[in-house]
């Protein structure tokens, strides 16, 4: 048995093959068996993925992009969530549809490297109340993030991107900053837990910064607000009964999006508080080693992991990947 698989109480990778949609055994067969992209399995799931009609609704709806603009960042509906979403499905940048689809999501680049959004900001929190291109760091390093998952990372305007991001970091994390002036419901100097979750979620996808400064100064920022969540809360964000439930997509603060995160950098494997963290995500399967979703956004509730009656394939794969990369 792999070493991973003795956390689990039962082996739910076959459940996955059999049961889960295209993206989850397509995911599956690349993140849990390590099989090859050419493999002629995970060629298919991967097809059959892409021609899916919910998948197809995602790309459909992305071809309207920017959307309407942000108002809040925790809008299960927006745009900027669908394109995540097949970033973490393994959408490419030459898949069907999607040419068109990045060069509409790089068209708008900030003078400094982030890329834009459009959004609408209460003059009370930093904006002009007027509907305009800009960038907040809960919403570029998204952006970033799914441009990086595409495969763009030698692309000139996407590592201009990266560097504007690392350059931003300070002592004690990232900290809340935009191009208005936008901040959120926090002291100053302190830093944003979104931003660092966000942020190093898109230096993940480049090796070369997987070890970096910026990286181990995000993830102390993480771990730090893990280790002392009894103390106070950061930005408003707190890690009580909420922040432990199991949620996808991955668009706020929670658990299974920490952890996913901080699990992609190696030099945090043997980290007692990321082990902590993901005991906390291990004691939620149930004996057959599968996970349910705990909450849900009701913007995806036709999904698989929209629903919180049964277990969800796509939620028991993510939480699979984690426990593999740390005990794997």
């Amino acid at each position: 048995m792999d070493e991973w698989k003795r956390q689990l109480k039962a082996d739910p990778t076959e459940w996955l093959l059999t049961e889960g949609q295209p993206w989850v055994r397509y995911r599956a067969m690349i993140d849990l068996l390590d099989k090859s992209e050419e493999d002629s399995e995970v060629k298919g799931a991967r097809q059959e993925m892409l021609e899916h009609p919910q998948v197809q609704s995602l790309i459909e709806a992305l071809r309207q992009w920017p959307g309407y603009p942000l108002k809040r960042h925790n809008d299960a509906k927006h745009p900027l969530h669908k394109l995540t979403v097949l970033a973490d499905f393994g959408f490419g940048a030459s898949d069907p549809a999607m040419p068109w689809i990045v060069k509409k999501v790089m068209a708008h680049q900030s003078p400094e490297g982030a890329f834009q959004v459009t959004a609408q900001i209460d003059p009370r929190y930093g904006g002009t109340g007027e509907v305009e291109w800009t960038w907040m760091l809960c919403d570029a390093p998204a952006t970033l993030y799914a441009l990086l998952a595409f495969d763009l990372g030698e692309n000139e305007a996407v590592r201009r991107a990266v560097h504007h991001l690392t350059g931003l970091i300070r002592d004690n994390g990232w900290p809340c900053a935009s191009q208005t002036g936008f901040r959120g419901p926090g002291r100053k100097e302190d830093p944003c837990p979104l931003a660092n979750l966000l942020a190093l979620k898109a230096l993940a996808q480049v090796p070369e910064m997987r070890d970096s400064e910026a990286a181990h100064l995000g993830a102390e920022m993480l771990l730090g607000h893990w280790e002392h969540q009894k103390e106070r809360k950061i930005y408003l964000f707190g890690l009580g009964t909420d922040f432990r439930k199991l949620k996808y997509p991955f668009i706020w603060y929670d658990i299974l999006h920490v952890t996913d995160v901080l699990s992609r950098f190696p030099f945090l494997k043997n980290d007692p508080r990321l082990r902590e963290m993901v005991e906390t995500l291990v004691a939620q399967q149930d004996e057959r080693g599968r996970f349910t979703a705990s909450s849900v956004w009701m913007a995806w509730r036709e999904w698989g992991f929209g629903q919180k009656k049964e277990p969800s394939p796509w939620v028991t794969l993510l939480a699979l990947r984690v426990i593999k990369r740390l005990y794997g």
